[in-house]
């Protein structure tokens, strides 16, 4: 059997906001491919618990919500290959999407590439991805509520985010490689986390392993002027030391950010007719699976406006 290489509409990436626009272009009857590399579910199968997402008040695994995610996008006639894009190419009416094996045409492209945390390298790292080291405070402060955490980061997002966790920890310690008192963040996010009385400063620190036993129990902390490495007893453990977006092959396709984010206004247009993205890889405020979700049904949305102009059906 011949496989079939053209479609409408082609999402890359399977997490929640590809799954999401899949879903909604399925659901317009658009014949529809989805390609995600690795895992169906993306950054979200590696959440134990989500507590945030509307609907499941006892909250719900991140690897289940994605799999009930999977079981409605199948119902609707979506093709799914696991597969990776090695390049999008804009051929006016039609893009061009290779991959490894097979070319595909289609007029339209959602891209949902995500991202991935920036991590530190350190010994035991992924040992305790989930496991006490997190990303997200928004997702998971609660769980450390009266607990001790300590945040890896001196940028805005370390330093909001550790007064956020101040809401809900006993103690929030901040490693931060730097002299005392200089940090990424800005001046006056700065100030307001020097004065909680919640948060405490690692100064001229980096991180050299993390140690445990099913569950993270220190950080190894290294004294940048001394060279000496100390343990630290903790809780868990938050990175926010930055995000790196799955873009590279939207280089010189797309309009990026200095931060290599996909650029597109409320409706997830790129710029380019016919290529919108959606959820993580896309400049914006939030990253959560909620947003996500919001941004791919307004990339189908938005995908089935323009196939419907483009057929001349306005």
């Amino acid at each position: 059997m011949v496989e079939n290489t053209e479609y409408e509409v082609i999402v890359i990436g399977g997490g929640a906001a590809g799954m999401t626009a899949a879903l909604y272009a399925g659901r317009a009857r658009l014949k529809t491919l989805l390609i995600e590399k690795s895992l169906i579910g993306g950054q979200a199968t590696g959440t134990a618990l989500v507590e945030n997402y509307p609907g499941f008040p006892d909250g719900i695994d991140g690897t289940e919500l994605m799999r009930l995610f999977d079981k409605q996008l199948r119902k609707c006639g979506v093709a799914i290959k696991l597969t990776d894009v090695q390049s999008v190419e804009n051929r006016g009416d039609y893009k061009l999407v290779r991959t490894f094996r097979t070319d595909y045409l289609a007029p339209v492209v959602i891209a949902a590439t995500g991202g991935r945390p920036r991590l530190t390298g350190a010994l035991n790292e992924e040992r305790f991805m989930d496991r006490g080291i997190s990303f997200c405070a928004t997702c998971d402060a609660p769980q450390y509520t009266g607990k001790r955490v300590l945040v890896i980061g001196s940028g805005n997002t370390a330093l909001e985010e550790s007064i956020y966790l101040s809401r809900f920890a006993r103690e929030v310690l901040i490693s931060v490689r730097h002299e005392e008192g200089k940090t990424r963040a800005q001046k006056a996010v700065q100030e307001n986390a020097l004065a909680n009385p919640k948060i405490r400063f690692l100064w001229n620190t980096t991180v050299a392993g993390f140690e445990g036993d099913d569950l993270l129990r220190q950080v190894v902390l290294k004294n940048t002027q001394t060279g000496a490495c100390n343990p630290l007893d903790v809780d868990g453990c938050f990175l926010f030391i930055g995000f790196l977006p799955n873009t590279s092959i939207f280089e010189g396709l797309l309009n990026l950010s200095l931060g290599a984010y996909i650029i597109t206004n409320e409706d997830m247009e790129t710029g380019i007719p016919g290529i919108f993205a959606a959820g993580d890889v896309r400049k914006k405020t939030l990253r959560q699976i909620a947003t996500a979700v919001g941004d791919g049904a307004i990339a189908a949305y938005m995908a089935e406006q323009y196939l419907r102009v483009r057929s001349g059906n306005s």
